[in-house]
């Protein structure tokens, strides 16, 4: 299992400090990444959180999934890993 996680279903004006605040409630959080859209700089509604072990990532899993936050209920999964795609 990898300790990367993918949180969708996130409300616009969900803030990244509010998404790092729940999952370290589950653990070491290494690293959370809010993804902004690149022109209006708002929210996509989904988030990229790295927790520090594979016990961690479990636990914020069966802790957070379905879990409602800002009105909306999460999703947490295992990140899929990028997939390079051509330029445009």
């Amino acid at each position: 299992m990898a300790t990367k996680l993918y949180v969708g279903n996130l409300s616009h004006n969900t803030t990244e400090g509010q998404v790092l605040e729940l999952f370290k409630q589950a653990g070491n959080v290494v690293s959370c990444q809010l993804i902004m859209d690149k022109i209006t700089s708002k929210s996509k509604g989904f988030a990229f959180v790295e927790m520090g072990s594979d016990a961690e990532a479990a636990k914020a899993m069966a802790d957070f999934n379905g879990k409602e936050v800002d009105g909306r209920p999460l999703k947490v999964n295992e990140a899929k890993p990028r997939v390079d795609r051509p330029p445009r």
